[in-house]
């Protein structure tokens, strides 16, 4: 477990953009098994490339017409249990942080792993992710 006052600056990045923190399992059921329509899920990390590449990435993502109607974020090494669910979620893709994940109608419709992020500028990630936007939104 990471300490609290080092994740807090980090969960605030995507809670002050409209993201709703789960940080238990059943959170994490209730949230994507109710949500209709869109739902962007973001497993947030405290390593570099969630600094400089995810979280850049996802708020200019955002900043498109098209976007998910609900957002969500869960932090790996902060809410184990939460971080779990979400993964079962995420299956058939291995656990990965960071990660963000697109979901319509309960359903993953495209997957970013930390590979798909590291080394990728936050335009590329935006790019990317505006591309599931305008495909799923």
């Amino acid at each position: 477990m990471y300490p609290p006052q080092l994740t807090i600056p980090m969960t605030k990045d995507l809670t002050d953009f409209g993201f709703t923190n789960l940080e238990s399992a059943d959170a994490v059921t209730e949230a994507l098994t109710s949500a209709q329509g869109t739902a962007l899920v973001v497993v947030n990390s405290v390593c570099g490339c969630a600094a400089a590449n995810a979280r850049p990435g996802v708020k200019k993502a955002l900043q498109s017409e098209k976007r998910p109607e609900t957002l969500l974020t869960v932090f790996a090494g902060v809410h184990t249990d939460a971080t779990n669910k979400a993964r079962e979620f995420l299956l058939p893709y291995p656990p990965s942080s960071p990660a963000i994940a697109l979901f319509k109608d309960g359903n993953l419709v495209h997957m970013l792993e930390r590979h798909h992020i590291e080394g990728r500028s936050a335009d590329m990630i935006a790019q990317n992710l505006q591309a599931a936007f305008q495909q799923y939104c």
